[in-house]
């Protein structure tokens, strides 16, 4: 057993003895990303109010042209219009909402690590800052494969109204 515990001590890397440094200036950096953060989620969380006023908005609307029955200078689509518009704003407050509360829960979690010096709370403030980044990306990826089907569709759709 003595022989095993000697084996792995020397196959240690100097990386699994380092020990990270967490300087008065990384400090900074970090109280001045939060002071960032909480300014950008309650920007977000702003934004995100305007959202859902801009989806009972529509829903209004819409219900307002249905009520108005031919005389709408949008017909029958006027009140699908206000609706259909009112869901997508909401769908895009909830998928908003997340990012900017991993911020938020972010630059909260991190001005209370540093001003308690707990270990603790700035791991589970860059875990916050982890999640926000996932959910971003992941965004991100599902954006960019949905404008390469529509730029695809497109293509298709010319060469077929071309032929």
């Amino acid at each position: 057993m003595e022989n095993n515990s000697l084996f792995e001590n020397e196959n240690k890397s100097a990386f699994d003895t380092f020990e990270l440094q967490f300087t008065q200036q990384a400090q900074g950096f970090v109280r001045e990303t939060a002071k960032w953060a909480t300014f950008l989620s309650i920007m977000g969380f702003i934004f995100i109010g305007f959202m859902v006023l801009g989806a009972l908005s529509m829903f209004a609307m819409g219900s307002t042209m249905s009520s108005m029955g031919g005389a709408s200078p949008f017909g029958a689509m006027g009140m699908l219009g206000g609706a259909a518009l009112g869901v997508m704003f909401l769908l895009f407050a909830l998928l908003y909402f997340f990012p900017v509360l991993y911020l938020y829960k972010f630059a909260s979690n991190a001005k209370e690590a540093l001003n308690s010096n707990s270990t603790e709370r700035l791991t589970v403030a860059f875990e916050n800052l982890k999640s926000h980044y996932k959910f971003v990306g992941i965004l991100t990826v599902i954006g960019v494969a949905f404008y390469l089907l529509v730029f695809i569709f497109s293509i298709v759709a010319g060469v077929a109204a071309a032929a």
